[in-house]
């Protein structure tokens, strides 16, 4: 790629144009997108004017934007001739992380990929990357602590990212099996009315946890993996009275466990396991008067060094951009 300030940029004394050089044709049109889209995602986050002519790109605009602009398109391009596609979340990122080296991290040398540059998390399926600094702190978190944290609000990619980090270990044989459970709190009473065993009555509210998993592994060998019990799927009250080594366990939606039901998971880590907790202190389903294990774990355990506590906003949303937006009116109302 080659880079330079064409004669023909706008004389207003405030716009400026560089131009970006890009040799595969065939990747340009990628990297544009249909109907040029990815373009426009770039052009409306950093005002911005890209213009294409024939395999170059002439970006137009405040200098300082031109140039995020431009370091944006050939990350891009370094992801696309790397054999990787670009996503919406791809370019997402890149605006909120700025570029890095794409370039996979070791994998028997994880903690190297938090050097600098671009951390990926291997899965089966898919690689998974953190789209801004709070989720690439977190990721760190969750490969370096042997318990963490992980509190914001809905849609910053919490559970997602454990459960990512979760199937990496194992893929890897740093732990033997992955536990996710969750507080079923929205059952209460009513479980025992549902049809079916144990686990078609709890298995809509863990949901969520299948869905992550069926993002990172091929379907026959999650369902082998659970047949196995490599991989469990189960309420929190089914911790009890157990001690998980060597395994990988997140308690998803903890500010639904009451104090008690927080201290019994937390103290079932065992030899060689990762416990991670993610929550969100904005949505408690918990009875009137009853506190959050979430709130008083926060409260009591912060001060321990080596326990990771990594905290989201609605900046690092990475839903629907109104997604954001909700959380924000909520939080100002209140």
């Amino acid at each position: 790629m080659a880079s330079t300030n064409a004669p023909g940029a706008p004389q207003d004394g405030d716009l400026h144009q560089q131009t970006v050089e890009f040799p595969d044709n065939f990747l340009l049109i990628d990297l544009c997108g249909e109907h040029d889209r990815n373009l426009a995602k770039i052009e409306n986050a950093l005002s911005v004017q890209i213009v294409r002519r024939g395999n170059l790109l002439a970006v137009h605009g405040d200098e300082a934007e031109v140039a995020d602009a431009v370091q944006v398109l050939n990350s891009l391009y370094l992801r696309l001739e790397g054999g990787k596609e670009v996503t919406d979340g791809d370019i997402d990122r890149e605006l909120r992380m700025g570029p890095g080296t794409d370039t996979a991290p070791d994998p028997d040398h994880q903690l190297e990929m938090f050097k600098g540059g671009r951390v990926e998390i291997k899965t089966r399926k898919k690689l998974v990357e953190p789209r801004t600094e709070a989720q690439k702190a977190y990721v760190q978190s969750l490969f370096e602590k042997e318990l963490a944290f992980g509190i914001g609000p809905a849609g910053t990619g919490k559970t997602y990212l454990a459960v990512a980090v979760g199937v990496s270990m194992f893929i890897e044989g740093h732990v033997d099996k992955i536990i996710l459970s969750r507080p079923a709190v929205e059952a209460g009473e009513k479980l025992g009315y549902l049809p079916g065993d144990m686990k078609d009555k709890v298995d809509p509210y863990m949901q969520p946890l299948y869905d992550a998993l069926n993002d990172f592994l091929p379907g026959k060998q999650l369902a082998k993996l659970i047949e196995d019990k490599k991989i469990e799927i189960a309420p929190l009250a089914f911790m009890r009275g157990r001690t998980l080594s060597r395994a990988f366990v997140v308690l998803d939606e903890a500010q639904n466990a009451t104090t008690m039901q927080m201290k019994m998971f937390l103290t079932r880590l065992g030899q060689g396991s990762r416990m991670v907790v993610t929550g969100d202190r904005t949505q408690i389903d918990l009875p009137r008067g009853v506190p959050s294990g979430l709130h008083d774990a926060e409260r009591l355990l912060s001060t321990i060094p080596k326990i990771g506590f990594n905290y989201f906003t609605s900046k690092d949303v990475v839903r629907h951009p109104l997604v954001a937006a909700i959380i924000e009116a909520y939080e100002a109302d209140g």
